[in-house]
């Protein structure tokens, strides 16, 4: 329950944040150009609101229902639907009495602040942390494997050498090449030998849906740590600090190998040699049906490989922030295009507030929560973007038809398109959330 909550703070504050950022933008450019802002909302107010305080002209206030947030700017058909200010005469301070480059930099601006907060988040990550990563050449075991990846063609104890000839430097970013760039090849070296595992794409559509395809693979060096809430080792007469040296009398020169031998032992009784402060000892147990034993250990194998750190001095950080920014927004777009694919079915992992909550680790860390906050700021700054009827995006191309034509559209097709969008939009959220609520009783 406490690691629900976790998450569930940093995705409010997150949030929280990234709406704000997005209205001010609006609020700022509408200001800029005299127009009246009615209200400047975070979350929704239907019927009513949890707090507002009106300064000037303004309504400032918090709603309680949680779907994002909004400034109510004068003479502008937007989700209030307010047709009976549209109906009087257009007044100096209203928006649809400005001219169309004014009225288009105020429906951007949402989406300029957001690419803005995400370009500066990731200077100040850089400028904090720096950035460390696993070289894929110091990868010195090979990878380990799930299901996914054995199915695709991957075997415990590949070397991955390139993906479509092209050497990816940073071993986490491996699959993500291979999706992003629909990777028709993965040079691997297995058992001495060079060879093309080729990618289809079925296998696209399979990594999509999966989580930690590939790992990298770690000598066995199993120390107990800790127990898991329910624990057949525990139960048998393990401790914290035992040693595991092997399983039937059967040694394990790598991790993996561990975890297979336990899978294929699901229900039967086994015997765990261990030494305990410098004694060997044998427990027998039963294993169950999960053919797991209960136990975590000690990650003392990170001290096996060399990660790459890379320390930016603040004017360093500056251009290499923007860099990761624009990187980050190239591959967001990558994404996109999967989603509409029928080949690799995107859409069945969209996800909504269930699924970008568990984006954020269960214990508070500033640097994951920054880091998911830049990549949450342009995603709300591209999904504006599209042209949708709602969206800023759908009323920054009536701005351009507008700016090209010379027409303006009428009033009553904005009211229609308004709602066309706000009905699509809701079925988005819907299904996307609906997606989330599926996978939990799957």
């Amino acid at each position: 329950m406490e690691i629900v909550l976790i998450k569930a703070a940093q995705l409010i504050l997150s949030l929280s944040l990234l709406v704000i950022i997005h209205e001010f933008g609006h609020f700022i450019f509408a200001r800029i150009f005299k127009t009246r802002v009615e209200k400047f909302y975070l979350f929704f107010d239907p019927w009513f609101s949890l707090f507002k305080v009106k300064k000037g002209e303004t309504e400032y206030g918090i709603g309680w229902l949680p779907l994002g947030g909004y400034v109510k700017i004068s003479g502008m058909i937007d989700e209030s639907m307010d047709k009976e200010a549209m109906k009087l005469p257009p007044q100096p301070y209203e928006f649809r009495s400005k001219k169309t480059w004014q009225r288009l930099l105020i429906m951007i601006g949402g989406v300029v602040m957001n690419f803005i907060l995400a370009f500066i988040i990731y200077i100040g990550i850089l400028y904090a942390w720096g950035e460390q990563y696993l070289p894929t050449s110091n990868v010195k075991y090979g990878i380990e494997v799930d299901s996914v990846g054995r199915q695709i063609g991957l075997q415990n104890g590949d070397r991955i050498l390139s993906v479509d000839h092209e050497i990816v430097e940073n071993f986490n970013k491996i699959i993500p090449t291979v999706v992003l760039d629909k990777a028709q090849t993965i040079q691997i070296e297995r058992d001495g030998q060079k060879m093309d595992i080729k990618i289809s794409d079925d296998d696209i559509a399979l990594l999509i849906k999966s989580k930690d395809v590939i790992s990298f693979r770690k000598l066995f060096d199993f120390k107990v740590a800790k127990f898991a809430k329910e624990s057949v080792a525990k139960e048998a007469g393990l401790q914290k600090e035992d040693q595991i040296t092997g399983i039937d009398s059967v040694k394990f020169n790598y991790h993996d190998q561990f975890q297979n031998y336990l899978s294929t032992h699901k229900g039967k009784n086994i015997v765990v040699q261990l030494t305990r402060e410098g004694k060997p000892m044998d427990i027998p147990m039963k294993l169950d049906e999960s053919g797991l034993l209960g136990i975590h250990a000690e990650a003392s194998f990170i001290n096996d490989f060399e990660f790459k750190t890379i320390r930016y001095g603040f004017l360093e950080s500056v251009p290499a922030g923007i860099n990761r920014g624009i990187s980050t927004v190239r591959d967001y777009l990558k994404q996109f295009r999967l989603i509409f694919s029928s080949k690799t079915k995107g859409y069945e992992s969209l996800g909504g507030f269930i699924a970008i909550g568990n984006i954020f680790p269960g214990a508070w860390n500033w640097f994951s929560f920054w880091n998911m906050t830049a990549f949450l700021s342009i995603i709300l700054g591209v999904m504006n973007l599209l042209p949708i009827p709602a969206l800023d995006g759908g009323h920054v191309i009536f701005l351009l038809f507008e700016m090209i034509t010379g027409r303006k559209p009428g009033d009553k097709f904005l009211e229609y398109a308004q709602i066309a969008g706000m009905v699509l939009l809701l079925s988005l959220v819907l299904f996307a959330n609906g997606n989330d609520i599926f996978k939990l009783f799957k």
